[in-house]
């Protein structure tokens, strides 16, 4: 185990001034809003009655920004139910309700799934899960910088020992958000270093624990058995950890990334998501899809390469950058 406690840091990278999240977010999403929104727009001019045309024509572009035919299916069942009880009166409307639809699915796993409590001793421990090329490393080292953003004290865990890579990745992520890093050599023991990183982070009362696991595929039950090992390893230390396991997807994979988050979400207890490459894509409608067939809330979105491109997801403001 190499701890680098105590080594130099080199001080955080200055952060331009932000943005408001709803102008980041709708920048983030501008290539979903213009395969979406500009649909919607014309559905609206040109809708005075909602009819099973309109629906036909929203159906389509639902589907065109990812949602998925089960999440597509469930909004228009619901649409088609307020139309016949309640006339919908023009495209305007139609939109109004379309927004309710999709924050209602939102909101829905966020609240059966709130973010763990902080623990009363030891530090919060967070797992990072997903295969390799979801942008996991890079998310790991963002989740630092935005907790140590809010005044809280972190710890990164190279626990992905499979990859060298992974290594000197994420220890440039811990340089460049000025946190302290444990890591070991590589082929080390997972478990191991995530036991170091535990103690060393009880030891210095460290808040944030954020450990870097290694990409696994589904079909590799060997190292679904050693995140099992690690998540005993970290229980031994903390009570109650990990407190979150955050799975990163690449929003740009769209529904091909659903069935797999569907294995992770048994195999490793995930808790929420971490979104990335949102800004790459016009496949942004997946949020939506993964809310509502995971039942999992989105927690984090990545909208860019900047250390302070991780947003915290807003359902509300997600939606209304949508369909603004």
């Amino acid at each position: 185990m190499i701890s680098l406690f105590g080594r130099k840091q080199e001080e955080p990278e200055p952060e331009t001034p932000k943005a408001g999240f709803f102008d980041r977010m709708k920048q983030a999403v501008s290539r979903t809003r213009e395969t979406l929104s500009s649909r919607i727009e014309g559905l609206v001019a040109l809708t005075r009655t909602v009819d099973e045309s309109a629906f036909e024509d929203l159906e389509a572009a639902l589907l065109t920004s990812d949602l998925g035919v089960q999440t597509t299916t469930r909004i228009l069942d619901a649409l088609r139910d307020r139309a016949r009880r309640q006339a919908i009166e023009g495209g305007e409307e139609l939109r109004d309700l379309l927004k309710q639809e999709l924050r209602a699915i939102l909101e829905a796993p966020m609240a059966q799934n709130p973010p763990a409590a902080k623990p009363a001793e030891g530090p919060a421990v967070t797992f990072l899960v997903g295969v390799n090329g979801t942008g996991k490393t890079t998310s790991a080292g963002k989740l630092a910088a935005w907790y140590r953003g809010r005044n809280r004290t972190v710890l990164l865990c190279a626990a992905d020992t499979f990859r060298a890579a992974a290594i000197e990745q994420l220890e440039v992520w811990a340089s460049r958000s000025g946190v302290e890093m444990i890591k070991t050599r590589q082929g080390g023991d997972p478990a191991a270093v995530l036991y170091d990183a535990a103690s060393s982070a009880k030891a210095h009362k460290i808040q944030e624990l954020i450990v870097d696991t290694a990409g696994r595929l589904h079909t590799k039950t060997g190292l679904m058995d050693e995140l099992e090992k690690m998540r005993r390893t970290a229980a031994k230390l903390v009570p109650g950890a990990p407190h979150e396991v955050l799975l990163v997807m690449d929003a740009t994979t769209g529904q091909n990334g659903l069935q797999q988050a569907r294995l992770f979400t048994q195999a490793a207890g995930v808790t929420g998501i971490i979104l990335t490459k949102l800004d790459g894509t016009a496949k942004g409608g997946i949020a939506v899809a993964i809310a509502q067939e995971l039942n999992l809330p989105v927690r984090f979105a990545g909208v860019g390469e900047k250390m302070t491109d991780l947003l915290e997801f807003s359902p509300e403001e997600f939606v209304d950058s949508l369909l603004e």
